[in-house]
């Protein structure tokens, strides 16, 4: 028996999770639904609902939520009063309370929720965490990203700390397998928008690791890597290519007595490893149907991505108040 699926927001976003969700083994997409009707024409020959209630009373099993994020509380609370598994997109909601909201709500339905944070199945991340578990790295110092690229004309209802810096948060906490102890932020507005469109942020994780990120929607290059440093060297990951790099610590003896003095580290060699590259958003979809089902816990769950929620606003508070925020 195939799960029955339906999704709300036929947006950018929401088209693609529509082509995915029509091959999802052991799921079925039947309705769709957009209050503004369907602008990419996602929805073929599915049922075309204009809101929420029009999903639910199709009959539904698990539903992917990829609304503007004003509107995830809304969605989310009906849902899961509704007893439907959701999936909504990154951030889970516009603020911490709402977003606790949804954990509550889910929680006490006895509901799979999810968060829609895609770099983390990212194929190359996902080999950059199997290689730190394997202790590839030895002690890991610093995790440093870099995310960046050109304005987006469809975010207008939070800024890029929320919809970008998110996907840095996520993946930093869960790379490292550890929370933010304390974060720092200096954040820039220069859209005329209320909200901030570059940020670079320090913080260290409750394990030790130190982390770095710049993230800013003012660049006309695209780059999105993540680089993680330890004892033994660099594993630095591109997620647009889902390329995976080795920069190994060089350990060749020197004659030179001035240069043997520095204990410091030195180039050795640069391997680019090669492994399957399966779509993000097809396995993101996939760890969903598994958790409903039982089968594996590898989705982002909503407590996880309220933690992410909470970092992100103490990085927007440190970058208006100019001070450490302790988490």
């Amino acid at each position: 028996m195939s799960l029955r699926t339906g999704l709300i927001g036929l947006g950018m976003m929401g088209r693609h999770h529509a082509r995915v969700m029509r091959s999802i083994e052991g799921t079925e997409l039947v309705a769709v639904a957009d209050a503004m009707g369907d602008p990419h024409g996602a929805a073929g020959d599915l049922p075309l609902y204009d809101s929420v209630q029009g999903l639910i009373e199709h009959g539904m099993d698990a539903v992917v939520c990829a609304v503007p994020t004003g509107l995830h509380e809304e969605v989310g609370l009906a849902l899961a009063e509704a007893g439907v598994h959701v999936m909504v997109e990154k951030p889970i909601a516009h603020s911490v309370e709402a977003g606790q909201r949804l954990v509550d709500a889910f929680a006490a339905a006895g509901l799979v929720g999810a968060v829609g944070h895609i770099e983390r199945f990212n194929p190359a991340l996902q080999q950059l965490r199997q290689r730190l578990q394997a202790g590839e790295l030895g002690e890991v110092y610093q995790i440093s990203t870099l995310r960046q690229g050109g304005f987006p004309a469809r975010i207008a209802d939070v800024g890029v700390v929320k919809d970008l810096g998110t996907h840095d948060i996520d993946l930093t906490a869960w790379l490292a397998r550890s929370p933010y102890a304390r974060v720092a932020a200096e954040t820039l507005t220069a859209s005329g928008r209320p909200h901030e469109d570059m940020v670079v942020a320090t913080g260290r994780l409750e394990s030790g690791v130190i982390t770095h990120h710049a993230v800013n929607w003012l660049s006309p290059e695209k780059i999105r890597r993540t680089t993680v440093t330890g004892e033994r060297g660099s594993l630095v990951a591109d997620t647009v290519t889902a390329d995976l790099v080795f920069h190994a610590n060089g350990s060749v003896p020197t004659q030179w007595d001035q240069v043997a003095s520095f204990r410091g580290v030195s180039e050795g060699d640069v391997i680019r490893y090669a492994f399957p590259k399966a779509e993000p958003l097809r396995t993101e979809h996939e760890a969903f149907r598994d958790a409903i089902l039982g089968e594996g816990q590898d989705h982002v769950s909503l407590e996880e991505g309220l933690a992410t929620l909470r970092v992100a606003e103490a990085l927007i508070a440190s970058g208006e108040r100019g001070e450490y925020v302790e988490l």
